[in-house]
């Protein structure tokens, strides 16, 4: 269910869609089309250790509005001149 809410949150963003796919690529754990659900979700232990950076707790469910706020700094951060 949570998962849908942060769906939601970021489909309600269009400017973040192409943000957020390329941060799925990158986080996508290897192998991820060969196992089921199919779908390029970043491995168990790098989702753990996001949560306990983020909030202290591995088993803590994210905020969507930490989601969208992540994206949104992805995203200035792809546009920076280097």
């Amino acid at each position: 269910m949570i998962w849908l809410r942060v769906a939601w949150a970021v489909l309600a963003r269009p400017r973040l869609w192409s943000t957020a796919i390329r941060q799925m690529r990158r986080m996508a754990a290897p192998g991820w089309y060969r196992r089921v659900p199919f779908l390029p979700l970043p491995s168990g232990d790098y989702l753990r250790f996001r949560l306990v950076t983020q909030y202290g707790d591995p088993g803590h469910r994210p905020d969507p509005i930490d989601v969208v706020n992540y994206l949104s700094w992805c995203r200035q951060w792809n546009n920076v001149d280097r």
